[in-house]
C-alpha cells in the first residue's frame, strides 16, 4: 500500500517543498496544476505506507512548516490518501500533463505524445520523476519564456544549477552551439543526462558534471560562455556571484532568476559591486528575473 500526500502550495513555496521533500530522499513527486491557473496548484507525494506510519507522517509535515515561515505564510492542511500498490504508478503520471510555455516551447512528459494543438511548438521531453525544475515553477517560465525572446542561436551555454536540464534542452532547441551544466545534487546530474538522451542529443551537445561555478570555470576551458543561465534561490546566486566573471565573455549576458521580487535590490547592489549592470526583465507574482551584463 501507498500514502499519497496532497498539500496545497502557494507558488512561491514550491521550489523549496520540492528540494527538501528531495533532500529526504523522496522522489516520487509532482505538482499539480493548470496551465490556465498556475496560482492554484497542489504538491503530491507518494510514500511507501510500511515505511511511514502515522507519527512519521506527522513529523515530515512539520519539517516543512519551517519553509513556509520562510515566506512569512502557512503551510496548508495536508491530505493523506491510501492507495493499491498498482494504482500509485498510475496516479503519479496522470498528474502530469503537455505544459505550453510561452509562443512556442511545449514541456511534454516523457510516456505522453504531442497534443495536435500543440503540433507546432518545440518540443522538450521531460522525465517529472527524477529532479525538481520541470518548468511548471514562475522562475523556470521566465527563464524559458527569457531564452524564447532572445534566442541564443549558434551560442556556448553556460547553466550552472541545471536541474532537471530544463534550461539547457530549451537552449539547445532555440540554437546554441552547446549546453555546459553543473549542479552540485549528483539526482540533478543524472536527470538532465537523463532528459538529454530523451530529446536525442548526445553528451557533446549538453556536458553536465557534478559541481558549483568552479567546477563550470574547469569545463568552460578557458573559453568563456556567451550566456549564464542561473536559476537558484536569491542567497546562493549572492554567494556564487563572485565566480561569475571567468565563466561569461566580457560581452555575455546572464539571467539570474530564483529569486523574490523583494529580493532583487540587495541582489543588485551586490552585482554591481562586483563590477556587473542589472537590468530587471520580468516578474511572475512574486518571482523575478535579473539580466547582467559587464559594466562599461
Amino acid at each position: 500500500m501507498w500514502w499519497r500526500l496532497s498539500l496545497p502550495v502557494q507558488p512561491e513555496l514550491e521550489e523549496s517543498l520540492l528540494w527538501k521533500l528531495t533532500a529526504m530522499g523522496l522522489h516520487r513527486v509532482a505538482v499539480q496544476h493548470a496551465p490556465e491557473a498556475p496560482e492554484q496548484r497542489t504538491l503530491l507525494a507518494w510514500l511507501p505506507a510500511q515505511e511511514w506510519p502515522e507519527d512519521q507522517r506527522q513529523q515530515l509535515i512539520a519539517s516543512l512548516v519551517p519553509l513556509a515561515e520562510t515566506f512569512g505564510l502557512k503551510l496548508a492542511d495536508p491530505r493523506w490518501d491510501e492507495l493499491a500498490d498498482e494504482d500509485w504508478s498510475l496516479s503519479w503520471k496522470q498528474h502530469w500533463q503537455p505544459d505550453p510555455v510561452g509562443q512556442t516551447l511545449l514541456i511534454l512528459p516523457a510516456w505522453l505524445s504531442v497534443p495536435q494543438e500543440h503540433a507546432q511548438r518545440l518540443v522538450l521531453k521531460m522525465d517529472p520523476g527524477s529532479a525538481f525544475g520541470t518548468g511548471s515553477h514562475p522562475t523556470t517560465r521566465l527563464c524559458l519564456e527569457a531564452l524564447e525572446a532572445t534566442p541564443p542561436s549558434g551560442q556556448r551555454v553556460a547553466d550552472l544549477g541545471c536541474g532537471s536540464g530544463v534550461l539547457g534542452l530549451a537552449a539547445l532547441g532555440l540554437g546554441a552551439r552547446e549546453v555546459i551544466a553543473v549542479d552540485t545534487d549528483s539526482l540533478a546530474i543524472r536527470a538532465t543526462a537523463d532528459n538529454a538522451e530523451l530529446n536525442g542529443l548526445s553528451p557533446e551537445a549538453l556536458l553536465v558534471r557534478q559541481g558549483s561555478v568552479e567546477t563550470l570555470e574547469g569545463l568552460l576551458g578557458g573559453n568563456p560562455a556567451d550566456l549564464l543561465l542561473c536559476n537558484i534561490l536569491a542567497p546562493v546566486i549572492e554567494a556564487l556571484a563572485p565566480g561569475f566573471q571567468p565563466v561569461l565573455r566580457p560581452d555575455g549576458r546572464g539571467l539570474l532568476s530564483g529569486l523574490l521580487v523583494e529580493q532583487a535590490p540587495r541582489l543588485t547592489e551586490v552585482l554591481q559591486g562586483l563590477g556587473w549592470s542589472v537590468q530587471a526583465q520580468a516578474s511572475q507574482g512574486r518571482w523575478g528575473l535579473l539580466e547582467i551584463r559587464r559594466q562599461p
